[in-house]
């Protein structure tokens, strides 16, 4: 059974100061009760809807289902949409509590740990108290990682994917970008704009940012220096098509919002820096990296996998880049399963559910 709701969790103490009332988080759930229960993390403009339905197939629909590689007859699975995000999480869009007006560009800065522990509360809400897999990629692998250091007892696997300890200058660079073309936009009107599809720093920001998400190999090979039946080359066409495509379906703010917590992305940052924080990541670790990922370069994280106390690292040969965490499953879904039958076996905790709503 699949359901989506959406956990009250109330007051949210920010990494800021700044108290948020009233926050919620939606989410998906695969629920099979008494069984172990995963945690998927979404990137950066996902949602919860990690599973979906026939009808609108949820962003990882190809690796977790009925005997896909995270088994939803094995396996609980819930995912939440990110704090800050505009899918029936708390952000931008959502009601101030006290003036009923949207956020917008009030919104407070955001940090990965902020997401984290409002999962956590909303987890605990739930009922959930231990999990047996916290899985995700980029912006979510962001989380797992945090997960492992924040709450390094609450599960019996880590599974980061396509993300380093930190984010580097190199990504920072390119974020941005991305809120500079956004910020810069007469119709963005700081952050207060009308019609998000009038944004053209938007579809900008989104344009620059897929660049970095697929390898150039991939968009040679795709494109090469075919002409576009509108006029110009098919990679300008695919570019202005991406962007425009964002515009419909997602939040200008949501995507600031989103970029710069992205950029304080940091495992060591307050702590003592990365080796003193990986000491503190108890669970198995299974990091899985892609060739060709600009932006989180896979021999970084082999690099890193080196510093836990107890990890293994996957390399996996995509021409897909970073997005290689979102296709391709028939490559490396079966480490994914393997490394949780692992985890099962090795597990001495055998109940994750501490109760049921």
């Amino acid at each position: 059974m699949v359901e989506t709701g959406t956990v009250n969790i109330g007051r949210l103490t920010l990494e800021s100061g700044i108290v948020l009332d009233q926050v919620h988080l939606a989410y998906e759930w695969a629920r099979k009760d008494n069984s172990p229960i995963v945690l998927a993390c979404h990137a950066l403009t996902g949602n919860h809807r990690t599973i979906g339905d026939e009808v609108r197939p949820g962003w990882w629909n190809g690796l977790i289902g009925k005997g896909k590689s995270i088994d939803t007859d094995t396996y609980s699975v819930i995912s939440f949409n990110v704090l800050g995000g505009c899918n029936g999480s708390t952000g931008p869009l959502t009601l101030h509590p006290h003036t009923k007006e949207p956020y917008r560009a009030n919104f407070p800065d955001i940090t990965i740990r902020d997401m984290v522990h409002a999962e956590r509360k909303a987890l605990t809400i739930l009922g959930i108290e231990r999990l047996h897999t916290v899985i995700g990629g980029s912006l979510g692998g962001m989380r797992v990682l945090e997960w492992g250091v924040m709450y390094p007892d609450d599960m019996d696997l880590l599974i980061p994917i396509a993300v380093t300890p930190s984010l580097s200058a190199y990504g920072i660079a390119f974020n941005c970008i991305g809120l500079h073309a956004i910020e810069s936009d007469e119709e963005y009107a700081g952050g207060y704009y009308k019609d998000a599809t009038k944004v053209k720093g938007f579809e900008t920001a989104r344009m620059a940012g897929m660049v970095t998400y697929r390898s150039d190999h991939l968009f040679n090979e795709r494109f090469a220096r075919k002409a576009s039946e509108q006029g110009g080359y098919e990679v300008e066409s695919y570019l202005h098509h991406v962007g425009k495509k964002i515009t419909g379906h997602f939040d200008p703010n949501s995507y600031c919002t989103l970029l710069r917590a992205l950029n304080t992305h940091d495992i060591g940052r307050g702590r003592g820096g990365i080796a003193a924080s990986a000491k503190l990541i108890q669970a198995k670790t299974v990091l899985i990296g892609f060739t060709h990922d600009l932006i989180y370069p896979p021999e970084t994280i082999r690099s890193f996998s080196h510093l836990l106390p107890d990890a293994s690292f996957c390399l996996i040969n995509s021409e897909f880049g970073h997005d290689g965490f979102l296709t391709e499953f028939n490559k490396w879904g079966i480490f994914i399963r393997q490394s949780m039958e692992v985890a099962t076996c090795r597990q001495s905790k055998p109940q994750y559910l501490a109760s049921v709503r």
